[in-house]
């Protein structure tokens, strides 16, 4: 994987395929990998770009100066900049969607389209914060995320009928055992605390062009339940599409139906 200096650190991306330029932001404790099929049949008709979160994949450490989501959007601007794409369509999930509206709003002419899935740009709900909070002080103090903590954290990605024993279960539990202690307290806490203890950012919704933005959601989400979604789209004045048979990573619990919307709305967009 390719990789640029932005704020110090190093940012990894994949760069794939081409055509007009899709980039696609990650959910938080996720790499590259929770886009492996959006990757696989986007980049038959379009270039695209995955940057990996700080402390995440192959990225370095979340830098000093990160210390809110807009300035995770001037980090992607930077990226933009550096692979001299001047317009981009953007499609953030969870985290990705916090940033990738700020960006939207901070250079709109960059901005093709946007696509905001399974994310919310207000304030976490005072009882959720609350509860996040306390595992990320949980794991810095443990240094690690312990089977006491997975069995809490894993579940919350996905929908409340999946087979535990799963591949895409597993294999995302065991990703976040493998977290070494100084990813976990250089990047991992802090920018859990970042996104976690975001502002409410929802008056700036309707500032988006309606007509080039899309909201997208698992129907079965547990932290960024349909309602959050449906509550950004009217803001907006665009429209939502429920994902059946998804949890919070829907690009992976339905990457057939993700990929078809996609598509669709690349089509008539990019």
């Amino acid at each position: 994987m390719p990789s640029v200096i932005i704020d110090g650190q190093p940012l990894h991306y994949v760069d794939q395929g081409s055509g007009p330029a899709v980039l696609l932001g990650q959910s938080y404790l996720w790499d590259q990998h929770m886009w492996a099929p959006q990757i696989a049949a986007l980049s038959q008709q379009y270039r695209v770009i995955v940057p990996e979160l700080w402390g995440h994949g192959e990225s370095g450490p979340l830098p000093a100066q990160t210390r809110t989501l807009d300035d995770l959007a001037r980090q992607a601007l930077a990226l933009l900049d550096h692979l001299e794409i001047a317009q981009v369509n953007l499609v953030g999930l969870s985290v990705g969607g916090m940033w990738a509206a700020p960006l939207a709003l901070l250079a709109p002419e960059r901005v093709n389209s946007l696509v905001l899935m399974d994310t919310y740009l207000g304030a976490e709900p005072e009882a959720t914060r609350e509860q996040y909070f306390a595992l990320l002080g949980a794991i810095e103090a443990a240094g690690a995320i312990p089977d006491a903590l997975l069995d809490i954290i894993v579940p919350i990605f996905f929908r409340p009928g999946i087979d535990h024993d799963s591949a895409l279960y597993q294999d995302f539990r065991q990703s976040l055992r493998d977290f070494p202690k100084d990813r976990l307290l250089q990047s991992i806490v802090p920018l859990g605390r970042l996104i976690f203890g975001r502002g409410d950012a929802l008056e700036g919704l309707s500032r988006l062009n309606s007509d080039t933005t899309l909201v997208m959601c698992g129907n079965e989400d547990q932290p960024r339940p349909p309602a959050e979604a449906q509550e950004m789209a009217d803001l907006i004045g665009c429209d939502l599409v429920l994902i059946p048979d998804a949890g919070h990573i829907s690009s992976r619990e339905n990457p057939d139906f993700v990929n078809e919307a996609l598509l669709t709305f690349l089509t008539n967009h990019a």
